[in-house]
């Protein structure tokens, strides 16, 4: 009872005893200062240069530098040519490298660092409530995370009554160029939250749907979720962490990683430090590809010396991946044959490659264990601490093909990521090539945060045995049992030659004309946006599938894939 009445309390207060509670929280238990009420204070910017200058010159820099830096910065995040994303990125690698000024002509140039990223406790963090934003149309985001005077972070809150959606789309029409987009051009992060449904991340020009939730301490239920999360996610170390390891500008688009996404490169870093393998299995659909990507470049960072080798088992996913590192601003280096692979391998440069599994194997090989002799006598000479991330780690890379890697690479530590549970048959020798599992992330912990939706399943079994009109219409009223008589004998008019293709036709054709009669029953199919996977058990049965297919309404609307196991 004492829970429910504490419900109803938290559903009834207004949406300022909630501020004043999170600015207590950011003050007392995160250490920031408050810099106050800034509802009619002028100039309120996304850059307080006071702060910045008095922490530059904490660090030690001139006036001249600081001067220069400033300039930089400010042009950087107000260039009106550009737009909100591009001026974002450009103020983001000032932040995340550090501004080039140079004090004079034929001095040398320095490099100013307006955020201490090694020292977390050395930054100056500080939040202001009520930030009046002036311009074309007035806003005033009801608090702002500032790190040495720069803007970071946006929080929007709302009381209870008020979904956390209003929030969100708050902040979503504060980009608008006719209100506040110039001084979202230094922000990071983008919350909005309340206490009855506690707290959705984001960052700029993150669409609604793609906000996001932390999960951590699920069982921790003590306080309102949305104070959990905040001092999860605006902890000192743990907000320059993100903005430092975790930020993606990724093709126009920039992006954060999921909960799952972030602990799993987590995890992996500890194994690269530990220079240990391991297997990564995120369910399909989660992200596979940002965490490589964030993964790939961390490594590229930290250790000067390493370089980075993505390894798949198909064409159409070597050229995907490549096209993910590229748009995140990491070109890659494809090697085009086994022997161009080994010569890359052999000297100091490119860092970052991808290559097919199979440009590793060698036609005509007898005795393959007196080959992986011979490999592991004389493996291939590399250069660098190499990195080797395996995608789709489950298939052909752990039969021979891996063991070639292995023995052509005996120094190089092996990431597995796979988006599907190993088969028994498959998991030891998965296990004993690439170590244990790293991280994991479940089909049925995907689907609760929403990030894939439920694999919906009914079995359909298709009567070998349908030989006589009796038995067609007995098959027909049991398929159509949701529908009315009018819509059954419509139905029925429309598919009249049913016992015919049913009668006379091979299994693997009943199960065709069973697909397209479903597709016709069921409305989210009939309205043309429907979608079905036919798994077949060979290569040869999913080509005769096909070939029917293109003799129905199916045609030129369906296609093969397949995968060599």
């Amino acid at each position: 009872m004492s829970g429910l009445l504490e419900d109803m309390a938290a559903v009834a207060q207004p949406e300022s005893a909630t501020q004043n509670r999170v600015i207590t929280l950011f003050r007392d238990e995160l250490g920031y200062r408050y810099l106050g009420d800034w509802t009619n204070r002028d100039n309120n910017s996304n850059i307080e240069e006071e702060l910045l200058t008095y922490f530059l010159t904490n660090s030690g820099y001139t006036s001249v530098q600081i001067s220069r830096a400033l300039d930089r910065l400010r042009t950087e995040a107000g260039n009106p040519n550009r737009s909100l994303y591009d001026n974002n990125k450009a103020v983001y690698s000032l932040l995340r490298y550090g501004i080039q000024v140079q004090a004079a002509a034929g001095e040398n140039t320095e490099t100013i660092k307006p955020i201490n990223w090694d020292d977390p406790a050395q930054n100056d963090f500080a939040i202001a409530e009520e930030v009046t934003l002036r311009g074309n149309c007035n806003r005033r985001p009801d608090l702002v995370l500032y790190v040495n005077g720069i803007a970071v972070a946006v929080i929007e809150l709302k009381n209870s009554r008020v979904s956390i959606g209003d929030g969100i789309r708050q902040n979503i029409s504060n980009q608008q160029p006719e209100f506040n987009a110039w001084f979202f051009s230094t922000v990071q992060l983008i919350f909005a939250g309340n206490d009855s449904e506690g707290l959705q991340y984001g960052t700029i020009k993150t669409e609604e749907k793609y906000f996001l939730t932390w999960k951590e301490n699920e069982t921790d239920n003590s306080r309102y979720k949305l104070d959990k999360y905040l001092l999860k996610m605006c902890d000192k170390a743990r907000l320059i962490e993100l903005m430092h390891d975790f930020v993606l500008f990724d093709g126009g688009m920039k992006k954060l990683p999921r909960v799952h996404q972030y602990f799993g490169i987590k995890a992996a870093q500890a194994h690269v430090r530990r220079a240990e393998g391991g297997i990564i299995w995120h369910t399909q659909g989660s992200g596979k590809s940002i965490v490589m990507v964030l993964l790939a470049k961390w490594i590229l960072e930290y250790k000067p010396d390493a370089r980075v080798v993505i390894v798949t088992d198909r064409d159409e996913l070597d050229k995907q991946i490549e096209g993910v590192f590229i748009a995140a601003g990491h070109p890659m280096t494809r090697a085009g044959s086994g022997r161009d692979l080994m010569s890359q391998l052999g000297q100091a440069t490119p860092r970052l490659l991808c290559s097919l599994v199979h440009k590793f194997g060698k036609k005509g090989v007898e005795d393959f264990e007196q080959f992986i002799k011979e490999l592991e006598a004389q493996p291939c000479r590399t250069v660098g601490e190499l990195f080797v991330f395996v995608d789709e780690c489950h298939r052909t890379q752990s039969g021979k093909l891996h063991r070639t890697m292995k023995a052509l690479m005996p120094n190089a530590v092996f990431i597995g990521f796979t988006g599907t549970p190993l088969l028994k048959q498959d998991k030891q020798t998965s296990l004993e090539v690439f170590g244990g599992y790293i991280h994991t992330y479940k089909f049925s912990e995907a689907v609760e945060d929403k990030v894939v939706l439920d694999l919906i399943y009914e079995a359909r079994d298709i009567d070998q045995h349908l030989g006589s009109e009796e038995t067609v219409d007995e098959w027909f009223e049991a398929s159509t049992t949701t529908l009315n008589d009018w819509q059954k004998a419509a139905l029925r008019e429309k598919w009249g030659t049913m016992q015919n293709v049913l009668s006379s036709k091979s299994r693997m054709a009943r199960v065709v004309a069973d697909i397209i009669f479903d597709f016709k029953r069921r409305r989210r199919f009939n309205d043309g946006r429907g979608t079905a996977i036919l798994v077949a058990s060979s290569i040869y049965e999913a080509c005769k599938s096909f070939e029917l297919c293109q003799k129905t309404v199916f045609k030129g609307k369906c296609a093969v894939v397949t995968s060599l196991l």
